[in-house]
């Protein structure tokens, strides 16, 4: 029998008048709020860890949905290993800024779209949350696309069933949630050890130059001199911060039965920290995985306009001369899409109970938000085949990449702020770290916008 659900104390009038316009509302998720025990404070570390351990994984699945594949395949062939230090870079950013989400969470029992909707007026708060669907809508998307591409390489699906198909995965996340929130983190987890398996042949057969990776991991001033470069750097940053993961991280570390005490909110944050943190090294082989390969397989061989995903697999194998290198390429694709299905699920879910303290039943919201995403790319797909659903991937990638500063901004406020965290609030060096990183999502994105409407 899962263990009842734990209502956290209520918020005292001064907390309440001093931090938010509103006593603390109904818990995010309500469904699994608090269903996972954790061990007592004097239980070994690793027993700790492992109670903890699930929500990081979820939230990594956002790091190497198949959206960063384009980016990632196109930043490899074209400059080799150069841009491995921006995916590093942008590694580094999202465990600060998944920090902050998780510890928002855990401290105030708000997740971020409950905080903005209790911070901000009404127009403010509904401004954002049409961002923010706006945002999913274009994860899920990528999702669509993605799942489609692969369905399309492993087993000759037309791309248009494709599309169509990805609507009964629907189905699916329906039958996972009913079975509890650690069924959802092991089945996360299970795909993303294909997806890591999968790069790890790739690499492997690739033979890549092992010292032309080590120097690509330091950043270079071309990526910022180059324009073709920097476009592409900061393609590769929008697509690997996903602003949708703030929201569904401050919301999903509030599975875990905490004591809600100072005590128990400073293990919570620690444990929940190392989680996402190394699952954000996964995400970060991966994602380096992907460029690698583009490097060692186009790049080296002197195709270096491969941008799309279907040509890179076309090329893949008679360029390596491995047989199985496109197998298995598409099998992490399809792998990562379905991956990102479960996540985005919650994501949506989370963000339309948050803004709107409004509840659907999930298969309305899921069936609202993957017909959003399924119909543009079934006309698309239609009307123009392969080169246009490649050109939706990217497209997809800028609008989620200009989202990005409406999420990172409230999140470093809130986190920042005494008022609403008490003696949780960001020290003063981890305010200024995340005030700067901040200043670079928006000024890159800034940059994104104009070179994208100027041509």
């Amino acid at each position: 029998m899962p263990p009842a659900i734990q209502t956290p104390p209520a918020v005292p009038v001064a907390e309440s008048k001093a931090g938010w316009r509103h006593a603390r509302r109904a818990n995010s998720l309500s469904e699994v709020y608090a269903s996972i025990k954790v061990p007592a404070a004097d239980a070994s570390f690793w027993r700790k860890l492992m109670a903890f351990w699930g929500p990081g994984l979820m939230v990594a699945v956002g790091y190497m949905d198949p959206g960063n594949w384009a980016t990632d395949i196109a930043g490899g062939a074209r400059f080799g290993y150069t841009l491995l230090s921006v995916i590093l870079i942008s590694n580094l950013f999202a465990m600060l800024l998944q920090h902050l989400a998780a510890k928002l969470g855990i401290v105030t029992g708000r997740d971020l779209a409950q905080a903005c909707r209790d911070h901000y007026s009404k127009p403010v708060a509904m401004t954002l949350w049409v961002l923010c669907e706006v945002a999913i809508a274009a994860c899920d998307l990528a999702e669509v696309i993605g799942s489609a591409i692969a369905l399309n390489l492993l087993f000759g699906l037309p791309l248009t069933w494709g599309v169509v198909l990805t609507i009964l995965d629907v189905l699916v996340v329906l039958l996972f949630q009913s079975k509890g929130f650690r069924v959802l983190e092991s089945i996360v987890a299970g795909f993303i050890v294909i997806i890591f398996g999968c790069f790890l042949y790739e690499i492997i057969v690739s033979h890549p130059d092992y010292l032309g990776i080590a120097k690509g991991l330091v950043p270079q001033p071309a990526v910022v001199t180059n324009p073709g470069m920097l476009y592409i750097a900061i393609g590769i940053l929008g697509a690997t911060v996903m602003p949708h993961n703030l929201y569904l991280h401050s919301s999903i570390v509030q599975t875990r039965a905490i004591e809600q005490t100072e005590a128990g909110r400073r293990m919570a944050i620690k444990f929940a920290t190392i989680d996402s943190t190394v699952a954000l090294f996964l995400a970060f082989f991966v994602n380096a995985a992907i460029l690698i390969l583009a490097a060692a397989a186009f790049n080296r061989n002197g195709y270096h306009d491969v941008a799309d995903i279907s040509v890179a697999h076309k090329l893949l194998a008679p360029v390596l001369g491995a047989g199985a290198a496109g197998a298995v390429f598409a099998v992490a694709l399809l792998a990562s899409g379905q991956n990102s299905t479960l996540t985005g699920t919650l994501a949506g879910q989370i963000v339309m109970e948050g803004f709107l303290d409004l509840k659907l039943k999930p298969w309305m919201r899921r069936l609202i938000t993957r017909s959003i995403a399924v119909i543009p790319a079934f006309i698309v797909t239609l009307l123009y085949g392969e080169k246009g659903t490649g050109e939706l991937l990217v497209l997809s990638q800028v609008i989620l990449s200009l989202q990005l500063s409406f999420a990172v901004v409230p999140l470093v406020v809130f986190t920042g702020s005494k008022a609403k965290m008490g003696v949780f609030a960001n020290k003063p060096v981890v305010q200024v770290l995340a005030w700067i990183v901040s200043g670079i999502i928006i000024l890159l994105n800034a940059y994104l916008l104009l070179k994208t409407f100027t041509g």
